[in-house]
């Protein structure tokens, strides 16, 4: 359709600087961070990534046992559900560490693993061995990993992080990597600016063509209405409630002026339905118009893209309830405290791509023993609750650049003195014979660089330095 085709336009060019964009950020950031400080920048953001997601399934879980949107009328005026397979949880978090490990870089630019089952090949049998296997029915299945189409973002922010955080111990020598990475950075970043010149037509665009592709709107809408308001509820009551409470607890400054600064992001994240689109206008953001620290948004942003997904709680938890009451399931305590756990550990191993959550929504009901096929009765309205949850986790991404920035302040301070105090300390001169540490030469003496002090000792023991006028030897 003609009517989105800008739109597709505006989020390929964001799409094509996300890669050059996590690198150059990531490398550049950490490089400028020591490792004890790196260590400690990360240990805090994930602290604060899975508090936050765990307090987006909890959230989740009341709203929909208060709501209570799921009706067992539901499956019956919509339509038959399709088939899914069950997804194992053990499979996404092995697929989590595979994609965190990857065995080759380049590949991870354009794929990512993932568990699948597949027939188990049957051996050679004769004729009178095969008819009793098609009748004994069910399928014998084995678990295969293989690679599907999508930039494996986890296994390059880890490599890029260990190599940024190596880089910065090289000191002089790895100075000039350190500012070929600032540099991409930069030049990335004016891409960007140029880009959002287009904003306003693209988003305009990806809006009106999600909305004009959906098949009897109104039908959807009116048998899943609670289901969107629950949803809506729990992600704009975290966002102007919860969030605005974390940030003036931590940063004790206003949280809605940081809120409002965050509109275009916003609005970017609701158009691309995905974080990681949206990272070059949320660096934008937050290192020119909200001032935080690059050092630190060049670290937690990139990272948050991928395992911070507090939207993606938040609906996993909503979704699962939701499916359980449609069948008339009863869930305990027991049940209500596995949603809340899958739910979180789930959405850390997301991936920040569009309707992900419904992949993992899979773990969750196999945990609980709900049906899985009710799943697809969701894809209908996947496309507008997705666009929702994605504000979320975009959003969480730099609250918790702030608040970790915050957390770091006493550390950062003293990286800065430090810096400050070895450009500024002036080397060990000799004048007039007479070693003088960080003594200011005076304008008619005469600078000559030496290499080491023997070369010092050696000239002044054999008297060079009696000459008309002062010699100032300045070691390095």
């Amino acid at each position: 359709m003609l009517i989105s085709y800008p739109g597709e336009l505006f989020m390929r060019l964001l799409k094509l600087m996300i890669l050059p964009l996590v690198i150059a950020s990531l490398i550049s950031g950490s490089a400028s961070l020591n490792a004890r400080m790196n260590g400690m920048i990360a240990v805090r953001t994930l602290v604060y990534f899975i508090l936050t997601s765990l307090l987006n399934a909890v959230l989740g879980v009341a709203l929909v046992l208060v709501i209570h949107p799921g009706n067992p009328g539901i499956r019956e005026s919509i339509g038959p559900s399709h088939h899914a397979r069950a997804v194992n949880i053990l499979d996404s978090l092995l697929d989590l560490g595979r994609n965190m490990f990857p065995d080759n870089l380049f590949q991870a630019a354009f794929q990512q693993a993932h568990t699948v089952y597949v027939p188990k090949k049957q051996p050679f049998q004769n004729v009178t061995d095969q008819l009793p296997t098609a009748v004994l029915g069910d399928e014998e299945l084995m678990r295969v990993v293989q690679y599907r189409s999508g930039t494996n973002t986890l296994g390059i922010v880890f490599f890029c992080l260990v190599f940024g955080t190596f880089l910065g111990t090289l000191g002089e020598k790895g100075q000039v990597v350190i500012d070929f990475f600032k540099a991409v950075f930069e030049v990335i970043m004016r891409m960007v600016s140029t880009v959002m010149w287009m904003t306003p037509i693209g988003i305009t665009s990806v809006i009106a063509g999600k909305i004009l592709g959906v098949d009897d709107l109104v039908l959807v809408m009116s048998q899943l209405g609670w289901f969107i308001v629950t949803i809506t509820i729990g992600v704009f009551f975290y966002q102007l409630v919860i969030m605005q409470l974390i940030y003036a607890a931590f940063v004790r400054k206003n949280p809605f002026k940081f809120y409002a600064g965050l509109a275009q992001g916003t609005l970017t994240a609701f158009a691309m339905a995905s974080t990681a689109a949206a990272l070059p206008v949320t660096f934008r953001l937050m290192t020119e118009k909200l001032r935080v620290d690059p050092r630190v948004t060049r670290f937690v942003l990139p990272i948050g893209c991928n395992i911070n997904m507090d939207g993606t709680a938040l609906f996993v938890a909503v979704a699962s309830i939701f499916i359980a009451q449609m069948n008339g399931i009863f869930l305990g305590f027991g049940e209500i405290i596995t949603v809340i756990l899958t739910s979180t550990a789930a959405s850390v191993s997301s991936a920040s791509v569009p309707s992900a959550a419904l992949v993992l929504l899979l773990v969750v009901l196999s945990a609980i023993d709900a049906p899985v096929n009710d799943v697809s009765l969701l894809f209908a309205i996947d496309w507008f609750v997705d666009r929702i949850r994605t504000t979320n986790n975009m959003l969480g991404d730099c609250y918790a650049a702030a608040v970790v920035e915050q957390l770091s302040k006493k550390e950062l301070m003293a990286l800065d003195a430090a810096a400050y105090q070895s450009e500024t300390v002036l080397p060990t001169t000799i004048a007039n014979g007479c070693l003088s540490a960080n003594r200011v030469p005076d304008p008619d003496t005469v600078v000559v660089e030496m290499q080491d002090d023997a070369r010092i000792t050696g000239i002044a023991n054999f008297g060079i330095l009696h000459m008309s006028r002062s010699v100032t030897e300045e070691t390095v």
